[in-house]
């Protein structure tokens, strides 16, 4: 059995790392939300329409979410370093909830202000016609931005980015229900503002709801879903060398994957080859899975993840003590080269290489000696020949 190694994936670097994509990202946002929170205010106050108020408001959340992205992609990006040795990615997933309760919170306020409008005293405000004109421009800008942000989400698989865009979608929606809020208004139905609001504030909760169970399922280290972890299992095992994956698990760190992984191989093998198979499965690994960024793999010559039936087996100094002390094998230690041990089903087997081939009474005699001690269950002796 073999110590873990741990196999990070460095960062993308240059203008197409996730952190300067993240950051682009975020700025167009910032930029058209600004734009469209200025002219949906100024809009709404003069044309009376509270409804575009509101779906302002709605836009500057979406303003303050781009604020939280630009701040996450910049700490997400770091390097990995002594207190974060796995990097800063769960920087992305708490960016996430903060996300997913700030689409909660608006939609808790757009549902009371519009419950409010709708069964209160005050008379409802007819807005001015022109007002279908800005609702129509926040459409076209927000759903812009949707397609955008959701477009590069995809490409460098960041749940922080789908959630930012999903924030931009539900705007757009909002916006699709101001528009024909104040077209009905125009036909004599002012009460269909407050309706449209409250359908709105239910998708944004919905939506909402949606983020902050996949973020939060992420911090609590929840693995793959067992189809895709099924997947990865019998890709490995298509592997030559690997006779067997147990203990496979994973979770996910923003938008990628961190995996473990005991492989079982021949217990004869060499610890370099075991290594070596080892680095093969890791590199293939990643190259057929871009989103696992991080694996550990442990090699181990049985499998062992129900028991562990060698952990109570001396270890070589140990055991060569134990020989030692036993006066049958004194004859034999001028003449062993090299002596190797291989655990496996709670016993050792010894592998005696000989400089030279003894006479057959002080074999005998060590095998004897192997007999009286009950870990040992085979031994085997070659005669090393130098050319």
């Amino acid at each position: 059995m073999s110590g873990p190694h741990h196999h990070p994936v460095p960062e993308m670097t240059g203008d197409n790392s996730r952190k300067a994509v993240t950051q682009r990202v975020a700025f167009v946002g910032m930029g058209v939300n600004i734009f469209l929170t200025i002219a949906q205010i100024i809009g709404g106050i003069l044309t009376h329409s509270q409804a575009l108020v509101a779906d302002a408001m709605h836009t500057l959340s979406d303003l303050v979410g781009d604020i939280v992205v630009l701040i996450a992609a910049h700490h997400a990006g770091k390097d990995a370093d002594a207190n974060h040795p796995y990097g800063h990615g769960r920087i992305e997933t708490l960016a996430t909830v903060i996300l997913g309760l700030l689409l909660g919170a608006v939609a808790a306020v757009i549902f009371l202000q519009a419950w409010g409008r709708l069964s209160g005293s005050t008379p409802l405000v007819t807005p001015e016609p022109w007002a279908m004109a800005i609702a129509a421009l926040a459409i076209i800008g927000k759903e812009g931005l949707y397609h955008y942000t959701v477009h590069v989400a995809k490409r460098i698989s960041s749940p922080m980015l789908k959630a930012s865009a999903w924030h931009h979608r539900s705007d757009a929606i909002s916006s699709v229900l101001v528009l024909l809020a104040i077209g009905g208004a125009q036909l004599g139905y002012p009460w269909l503002d407050s309706v449209a609001a409250i359908l709105v504030a239910a998708m944004i909760f919905y939506m909402a709801f949606q983020l902050i169970l996949e973020s939060t399922s992420e911090l609590v280290d929840t693995g793959l879903d067992p189809q895709e972890v099924q997947d990865i299992r019998d890709f490995i095992c298509a592997i030559s060398g690997v006779e067997n994956v147990h203990l496979l698990r994973t979770r996910r760190m923003g938008g990628r994957v961190l995996a473990d992984v005991h492989l079982q191989v021949d217990g004869r093998i060499s610890v370099s080859e075991g290594h070596h198979i080892g680095e093969t499965v890791m590199y293939r690994l990643r190259r057929q899975f871009p989103n696992i960024s991080d694996v550990i793999i442990h090699i181990d010559p049985e499998d062992d993840e129900t028991a562990h039936p060698c952990k109570n087996l001396p270890l070589r100094a140990d055991l060569l003590a134990q020989l030692h002390a036993l006066p049958e094998t004194a004859a034999l230690w001028s003449t062993i080269d090299d002596m190797t041990l291989h655990y496996n089903g709670g016993k050792l087997q010894l592998e005696v290489v000989l400089t030279e081939t003894p006479a057959a009474e002080t074999l005998n005699a060590f095998k004897q000696a192997c007999a009286s001690l009950p870990i040992i269950a085979e031994i085997h002796f070659f005669t090393k020949i130098v050319h």
